[in-house]
């Protein structure tokens, strides 16, 4: 499982990576596990929006993750990443399982392995080093 917070600048969600989302569930890449929305404030209150709160057109079109959701997020981990938040924008926080990876899992337990290390490159840093990389 994996968790992803995607914050939206002077909250202008909406809806656009829907289809990309969605596009995503159905080609069984990932399982949405548990999807909600948080906006702060200007005074940087934290309000929590539940899916089944935002209109069509903040959602945008989410048909294969309806009736999906499992809800894992507890008020705790709402609370905790929506600090991620700059006052005065909203953020989507999905909670997802990548089923890609199932089979390479399944794999290394059947072999008795075990990962012991497995983080996300972040994009910036990525584009550095292949940039540094291809000039060489």
């Amino acid at each position: 499982m994996e968790y992803l917070v995607i914050v939206f600048p002077g909250s202008r969600f909406t809806g656009a990576i829907a289809p990309a989302l969605t596009d995503a569930v159905a080609a069984r890449t990932v399982r949405i596990l548990d999807l909600t929305f948080v906006r702060r404030t200007d005074d940087g209150a934290l309000e929590h929006i539940e899916l089944q709160d935002l209109d069509a057109d903040e959602l945008g079109r989410l048909d294969p993750v309806e009736g999906r959701v499992r809800a894992l997020l507890n008020e705790d981990d709402i609370q905790a990443l929506g600090q991620r938040v700059p006052p005065g924008s909203s953020a989507a926080l999905i909670v997802w399982e990548d089923l890609w990876a199932k089979p390479l899992a399944d794999a290394v337990r059947e072999a008795g392995g075990e990962v012991v290390a497995h983080e996300r490159i972040p994009a910036t840093v990525a584009g550095h080093a292949m940039t540094a990389a291809l000039s060489h």
